[in-house]
């Protein structure tokens, strides 16, 4: 076994992004009753890196264990799950002195040992002074066959694709992304550059690797490639992970997504999977999907109260991507479509937007994003609450902001405000605050400012 895979060398080159959970991640370590910590997530979003630039920042040494390629180091694993001994095993094959307070252990592809994963409950009632972070792509999956999950041992973190924020920062733009997610809203001197940023956004996407390569090169053709390369391992995963004849039924539904959302109301449709296609023979699948982290589902209700998950429709839903600039590459759109806003773009657009916002709003752990709203002849694109209220919010591609659905929204059920996110100015107008496209940063602080008033 190569020892180098087991202990982290800082000798490559650092990716030049960060990432905003980085923070999220050195609170935990400094928290009271601090329990071994499982960063969620999709394939390719950067967890990895993540964990180990916070083990490079934060801790003199990091012992690294990658369940999928370190196979020997599994059998640690198959008799004892004493903390004392898997440290002392650990250390072994690390030849390393793990020390509590100065070592961070990252368990990598953690659900491919179950009972790694199992061995973090003892760590947390009998060892809780050891740092452990752990990763697992398929994770979610993994714990529908059955592994033994450490129910309330573990803390939790999510890592998306990187937001547009994140994105102005890897861009050289550190102190206009900050000024916006402090409530600037001062814009009009960048109101280009922010909507030409906001464009490449949309082509590029948030996932790291395709991120670093446009850094790197400044060229559309290579990102582009680098996208269809991780779609294409996304789709490899199906056939190498999903149990028999369901791997066939997710590449259906994962190749009808850009069709679905080509739709005018974008609402999931069986029948686009393939003809004659019905809900049960293919809810696994969109499970599948949704756990692995590679689409998001927003759910239609129909009374906008608290909670919201009560009044979700489950059989009324759309489904999206990880990722905008993904979508973009799997619909075959070509940069300029975007950036120089043509009419395929004006026609595809709203879909576009649609996913952006959602991944967007997918990083406010306060706020719960995934619903929508349907009336009469109407529909708001998305309902946030934050467990006390439920604000309707509607996303314009352009700049304008003509809004029906969200006029009859809220003469029907009088929110205490109201959000709509175009690329107008922003403006507020009794209950209806208007903020830009690429300030959705700045969103927590306007609901609570709103909720203040």
């Amino acid at each position: 076994m190569c020892m180098s895979n087991l202990m982290l060398i800082f000798a490559a080159k650092l990716q030049i992004m960060e990432r905003n959970l980085i923070e999220q991640l050195k609170s935990w370590k400094s928290k009271p009753g601090r329990r071994p910590l499982i960063l969620q997530g999709a394939r390719q979003v950067g967890k990895t890196w993540l964990l180990k630039e916070f083990g490079r920042q934060c801790f003199e040494q990091v012992c690294y264990v990658n369940f999928e390629q370190d196979l020997p180091i599994n059998h640690i694993f198959d008799h004892s799950l004493s903390p004392t001994d898997i440290i002392e095993q650990l250390s072994l094959f690390a030849k390393m002195a793990i020390k509590p307070k100065d070592t961070l252990i990252i368990f990598d592809e953690v659900q491919e040992v179950p009972r790694a994963l199992t061995s973090l409950k003892y760590f947390a009632e009998d060892a809780p002074e050891y740092a452990i972070c752990c990763a697992g792509s398929l994770l979610g999956v993994a714990l529908h066959e059955g592994t033994s999950f450490p129910v309330g041992k573990v803390d939790f973190l999510r890592l998306e694709p990187l937001t547009f924020h994140e994105f102005l920062v890897a861009n050289g733009d550190a102190m206009l992304a900050e000024y916006i997610a402090r409530g600037g809203m001062n814009l009009s001197a960048h109101w280009q550059h922010l909507t030409e940023m906001l464009k490449r956004y949309m082509v590029i996407g948030g996932m790291p690797s395709v991120v670093q390569i446009w850094l790197d090169s400044q060229d559309y053709r290579q990102v582009n490639e680098e996208q269809n390369r991780l779609l294409m391992s996304y789709s490899n995963d199906f056939s190498k992970h999903a149990p028999g004849s369901l791997g066939a039924k997710i590449r259906y539904v994962w190749q009808s997504i850009p069709a679905q959302l080509a739709r005018e109301n974008k609402k999931f449709v069986y029948g686009i999977v393939r003809e004659g296609a019905r809900a049960r023979e293919y809810e696994d699948a969109l499970l599948w999907l949704s756990d692995s982290g590679v689409i998001r589902m927003s759910y239609c209700v129909t009374k906008p109260d608290i909670p919201l998950k009560a009044y979700a429709n489950l059989s009324a839903f759309k489904v999206f991507l990880l990722d905008v600039g993904l979508l973009c590459a799997m619909s075959h759109l070509a940069p300029e479509t975007i950036l120089l806003g043509n009419r395929i773009f004006e026609e595809f657009k709203g879909a576009l937007t649609e996913q952006f916002a959602l991944q967007e709003l997918s990083q406010f752990s306060t706020l719960e994003s995934n619903y929508y709203w349907t009336g009469a002849k109407a529909e708001v694109d998305f309902l946030l609450t934050d467990g006390m209220r439920v604000y309707p919010l509607e996303v314009k591609a352009g700049i304008n902001t003509r809004a029906k659905s969200l006029s009859t929204y809220i003469s029907k059920y009088n929110p205490v405000h109201a959000f709509r996110a175009s690329l107008s100015q922003p403006r507020t107008n009794r209950e209806l605050i208007d903020f830009p496209l690429f300030a959705f940063s700045t969103l927590p602080k306007l609901i609570n400012q709103s909720t203040n008033r």
